[in-house]
């Protein structure tokens, strides 16, 4: 049996901690286990003094493909459960920035951890899509109040009412990411930028940071607690265990033949 801590790895070296999502077996699906480690690891991050910037990536082909939908479906029994709010908020709370390594597939739950990072450099490997409307699930992650403040609220509506795939070329054209580069080059080019920041002043560097927060939450949180409301009411009349089994086949075959 998989060691719990095995789940997400951690290095840290020269004030940088690389955190893993390491599930590849598995696309990185997050699982109640793999949840309840991320909530574990950020929250002890954000209290290391040693740590001044995180870069956020996935082993093997995929960053994350969201939540295991063998779990949600009732296929597996889950093993742990987290909420949205405890998520989000272990990322939110880290006063270091977090660089999104999004090294394969991003998608719906791992499209919402992804935009949950401060900026995000992409592989030529990165996909993204929001398979919410596809699944039946209402966001309840940030999703829907996140991604059209970074793309536009027309082509946020794109991707989250067709479920389509977005590749990482025009991810970049349209705001998302911040560059595209070679698979190999993606941890060195994460490692520089993090450099970068560890070389500015680290008092003004996090006022700098925390004040942008503050600034593009000023209206985020109220768009936040509507998706949180309309998620709830949403799950609890329509998210059906055997509805999600039965589309799962589903929108994995989508998958595969839109990204090839």
């Amino acid at each position: 049996m998989t060691d719990q801590h095995d789940l997400v790895l951690v290095e840290t070296s020269e004030n940088i901690a690389t955190v893993t999502l390491n599930r590849p077996e598995a696309l990185n699906a997050l699982s109640g286990a793999l949840r309840m480690r991320i909530v574990e690891v950020f929250s002890d991050l954000a209290s290391d003094s040693a740590v001044e910037v995180i870069i956020l990536t996935g082993a093997g082909r995929s960053f994350t493909v969201g939540l295991d939908l063998k779990e949600l479906g009732g296929e597996v029994d889950a093993t742990a459960t987290v909420s949205a709010r405890e998520l989000d908020a272990a990322l939110a709370g880290c006063p270091q920035p977090i660089i999104g390594a999004i090294n394969g597939f991003s998608i719906t739950g791992g499209f919402e951890i992804a935009l949950m990072c401060d900026f995000l450099i992409a592989s030529t490997n990165a996909q993204f899509a929001d398979t919410h409307a596809r699944v039946g699930v209402v966001p309840g992650w940030g999703i829907s109040q996140r991604l059209p403040r970074l793309i536009g609220v027309n082509r946020a509506k794109e991707l989250s009412l067709t479920g389509n795939y977005l590749d990482a070329q025009t991810a970049c054209q349209w705001g998302l990411v911040n560059r595209v580069v070679e698979p190999a080059e993606l941890l060195p080019t994460c490692w520089a930028l993090a450099k970068d920041i560890t070389s500015t002043d680290p008092t003004t560097r996090n006022e700098i940071k925390r004040i942008m927060d503050l600034g593009w939450h000023a209206t985020l949180e109220q768009g936040l607690e509507i998706e949180r409301q309309a998620s709830e009411r949403h799950g609890r009349t329509e998210v059906r265990a055997d509805k999600v089994a039965a589309r799962r086949a589903d929108i994995q075959n989508r998958g595969r033949h839109q990204s090839g």
